[in-house]
């Protein structure tokens, strides 16, 4: 079947906002723009259709596609998940400790191995550092546990999960750890995050990640980790959508090289689920106006024009479903283009809301304030 789309986005409309630091850039093998770093490469999905996936290089030279999967809350059938957005052309897929189901996305990636569809190096395995594991005699242990549950031997990227130290839980008495010991209370350890960043360093040097970068952290934390990183983040990851844009963040991020994830993509969407009042209170991003009329002029899904709006500043983007249909169009975001009229529309409707906010779960731990 041929390609629903034939052409690819051009670059020279990209926003000021998309175009890319020293350090940072997208490569799309088989088409580039020296003025903008970009090129394109294919992946072929199941249903034999070309899906053009770009590529983000990071500032230590390795590449990780644009757009992945994201395991949160992926907890039914999370082999059969993991195989079948494999076979729908995805690369990168990104876990965590936290998310309790490691050994079932191996599992998914051990069958498409096995049955041919890729090969190891052919995919992007992301993991987490769980905040219980801050102390550096902690960090080597639960990273070789991580990687045995995910049957591999190294780790594509292995991020900070939050900038936060708390008392060790042990994973065989209750996993995942949680945010509290064994009493119900959230207590903090005294593990510096410049004794875990060291930690990670020597993560790389035994060559169980490629990468390793920060999640969760703010401007003055990253000024203050990369006074004294001898291996400089190679990404972060923070919660941006419409609802918070954090366009500061990315654009010192960007500035000092490091590649930039987006979670939670579509704002209150997964947070609905959880019954926070923050997103049931609000519209739905699917739902705004904005959205939609935009969504309709491109004849898209209002989530192609929210993952599109991330991309288009440069972000790498890692949405999750479980609809077959859904996960190519996901895979497609980046099919089409949107003015720079249309990029500032949406980042207009930028609150300043935040739906991953400790305190709002915990009643402690304010990372953001």
């Amino acid at each position: 079947m041929a390609s629903l789309f034939t052409r690819l986005p051009s670059l020279r409309k990209l926003p000021v906002c998309c175009r890319f630091p020293a350090g940072v850039g997208i490569n799309l093998q088989g088409y580039r723009n020296p003025a903008s770093s970009v090129a394109f490469y294919t992946t072929n999905s199941s249903r034999d259709r070309t899906v053009n996936v770009p590529n983000i290089r990071l500032n230590n030279g390795r590449e990780i596609p644009q757009v992945g999967f994201g395991l949160w809350k992926v907890t039914e059938n999370t082999a059969g998940v993991v195989y079948d957005a494999i076979k729908a052309g995805y690369r990168l897929f990104d876990g965590a400790f936290d998310y309790g189901n490691e050994k079932e996305a191996g599992a998914g990636i051990k069958r498409a191995i096995d049955e041919g569809i890729v090969k190891r190096d052919d995919l992007v395995i992301v993991s987490k550092l769980w905040t219980t594991f801050h102390e550096k005699e902690r960090v080597e242990p639960i990273t070789r546990q991580q990687l045995e549950w995910w049957g591999i031997d190294y780790f594509d990227v292995f991020y900070v999960h939050f900038p936060i130290a708390l008392q060790y839980v042990d994973p065989k008495v209750r996993y995942p750890s949680g945010w509290t010991t064994l009493d119900g209370k959230v207590k903090q350890s005294k593990a510096t995050i410049r004794e875990t960043w060291q930690a990670m360093e020597s993560l790389v040097d035994i060559g169980l990640t490629k990468s390793i970068g920060i999640s969760n952290f703010q401007s003055s934390l990253i000024m203050d980790l990369l006074r004294y990183a001898r291996i400089r983040p190679a990404l972060l990851q923070v919660e941006i959508h419409p609802y918070l844009v954090q366009e500061e963040l990315v654009t010192y991020a960007q500035s000092e090289g490091i590649a930039v994830t987006a979670y939670s993509s579509f704002g209150p969407q997964s947070f609905v689920q959880l019954k926070f009042d923050k997103a049931i209170d609000c519209l739905k991003l699917f739902e705004h106006p904005v959205i939609t009329a935009i969504a309709g002029k491109h004849n898209k899904a209002p989530a192609q024009v929210l993952l599109r709006w991330a991309t288009h500043r440069g972000l790498a983007i890692i949405p999750k479903t479980s609809h077959s249909a859904r996960l190519i169009q996901n895979l497609e975001c980046t099919s089409f283009d949107l003015s720079p009229e249309e990029v500032a529309q949406i980042s207009g409707l930028d609150r300043n809301l935040r739906f991953n906010n400790p305190p709002d779960y915990l009643g402690a731990l304010h990372i953001f304030a």
